[in-house]
């Protein structure tokens, strides 16, 4: 199954991102971690690496402005293995790319298909908003506020560039990523799933649990290509980690997710599913490796570096410099001193206070002062 390469969430206030440079050629191999592209916000500026490895298969153009969530390439197991292309293995794309307007007025970046949509309502291209990209949802709000009577500048600006994702899991951490993905306001939920069989026909937040994973392929094919895991592995991380490999089998992305109201420093790097809630703060030059979750008021101090899947609970305070291990669960209100290590799978309860190292898979109860 080809691997999507999608362009990246930059900027919480910014939906699309330009294709700036193209680092490899058609049907060239790569290995995971090597450098495809950099993309460009207004603010930002970022490579995308392989998430995996195979033959690059580009989607894009250099200069191309695209969505977040659009497939910037595909990573096959073989360099004339068949392309999902318009039908049914079709992906949010987001709808092809950005045909610009020539006229005296501002340029007009729409979508080959927004355009030929708006032309077939009557809408007057020159109309349309010259500050971001047109899309056919664009487009149908247009029409459907003209038809109201009304519609303004700011109304078309404030709708913002959706994708479509799933959400894995139904419980409380759903809950919290459920609304942090309504805050981000560019990804359009497409259901829950829960592996309760019970919970099939119910919602959570008014979105419908659509099943168990047995409708994981339906939603691939129907072109869902982004996921956000929903559980958050208090109790067991390995849970979570299964999960990100059971859907990543199953062909789907794992886009940042940064709530607007987290701080996070320029320099700082976000890899990959990581997840920052709300009140969080990533200090400059620290380091989020792939799927790790900064969960609710939690500080990751500058230089700090969290490992794949590790967990820094709400509340937590690192100091600067502090290395934490993969899979490794720092519980809510846990301070630490300066440059400290927190091995690979360890678990530190709530309310520690960390003055030494922590080797790896050691627990350290709640409430202790710890001085190894």
């Amino acid at each position: 199954m080809s691997l999507p390469v999608l362009v990246p969430l930059l900027n919480a206030n910014e939906p699309e991102a330009r294709l700036v440079e193209i680092h490899v050629k058609d049907g060239q191999a790569v290995r995971k971690g090597d450098l495809l592209f950099t993309i460009e916000t207004t603010k930002a500026a970022s490579d995308v690496e392989a998430p995996g490895d195979g033959f690059v298969r580009l989607m894009a153009q250099q200069g191309d402005t695209l969505v977040v969530g659009a497939v910037l390439a595909y990573l096959t197991e073989t360099a004339d293995e068949p392309l999902p292309q318009d039908g049914k293995h079709s992906v949010a794309q987001p709808e092809s790319s950005a045909v610009t307007e020539q006229s005296s007025q501002p340029a007009v970046r729409i979508t080959k298909p927004a355009r030929a949509l708006a032309e077939m309502l009557g809408i007057d291209l020159a109309t349309l908003p010259a500050d971001r990209l047109v899309t056919e949802a664009v487009v149908r709000q247009i029409a459907a506020a003209r038809r109201e009577g009304a519609v303004s500048a700011e109304a078309v600006q404030a709708t913002p560039v959706t994708s479509e994702i799933l959400l894995y899991g139904a419980g409380g951490h759903a809950k919290a990523v459920l609304e942090m993905l309504q805050a981000i306001g560019v990804f359009r939920v497409a259901g829950i799933v829960d592996d309760n069989p019970a919970l099939r026909g119910t919602s959570v937040l008014g979105v419908p649990v659509l099943g168990t994973r047995e409708v994981l392929p339906a939603l691939r094919e129907r072109g869902v290509v982004l996921a956000a895991n929903g559980v958050g592995g208090i109790i067991n991380i390995d849970v979570r980690v299964r999960l990100f490999d059971l859907l990543r089998a199953h062909g789907f992305a794992f886009p940042i997710l940064r709530h607007p109201r987290a701080t996070v420093e320029p320099s700082a790097v976000l890899e990959e599913g990581v997840q920052v809630f709300a009140n969080a703060y990533i200090g400059s030059s620290a380091v989020l490796r792939e799927k790790c979750m900064v969960n609710t008021g939690a500080i990751v101090s500058h230089d700090c570096e969290i490992g794949p899947y590790a967990h820094i609970a709400p509340g937590c305070l690192l100091a600067g410099h502090v290395q934490v291990g993969a899979r490794a669960l720092v519980g809510m209100g846990v301070t630490t001193i300066i440059g400290l290590k927190i091995g690979e799978g360890a678990r530190v309860g709530n309310g520690a206070v960390l003055l030494a190292d922590v080797p790896p898979r050691q627990i350290v109860p709640a409430g202790k002062v710890w001085n190894g």
